[in-house]
């Protein structure tokens, strides 16, 4: 019994992932970290707050935005917020997503920890 249990507990939390994650933002899972539609690992910057991206500039050029398209629509844990200069751009809980630019095929997460304030964003 315990294992049914926790079986249809597995399944409804894979569920729930999966649902958040197909509810408009180009992203999916795998090897338990968040990709974007391409494959290649998305990052967190410790040092956007409030769901702003701080980021900008010659930052952004290192890390891009996974930017959202004029017909995305946010869902679930995924939201879009306004970059500074008028773009959208996907956040998972409030956190903007990003690309690393020397990660070089999918799978990789050379950015993660990078100067202590980069992480791979996890579901």
């Amino acid at each position: 019994m315990k294992i049914k249990n926790l079986t249809a507990a597995l399944c409804s939390a894979a569920l729930a992932v999966g649902s958040a994650l197909a509810a408009g933002a180009p992203v999916k899972t795998a090897d338990g970290v968040l990709v974007g539609a391409n494959g290649m690992t998305l990052y967190t910057f410790d040092k956007d707050v409030g769901g702003k991206s701080a980021c900008n500039g010659p930052c952004a050029g290192n890390w891009p935005p996974l930017m959202a398209g004029a017909g995305d629509a946010a869902g679930g844990d995924f939201s879009i917020i306004t970059r500074d200069d008028g773009s959208k751009q996907w956040a998972q809980k409030g956190k903007p997503l990003y690309y690393w630019v020397k990660d070089a095929k999918p799978g990789d997460k050379t950015g993660d920890g990078f100067n202590n304030v980069w992480h791979v964003a996890k579901p």
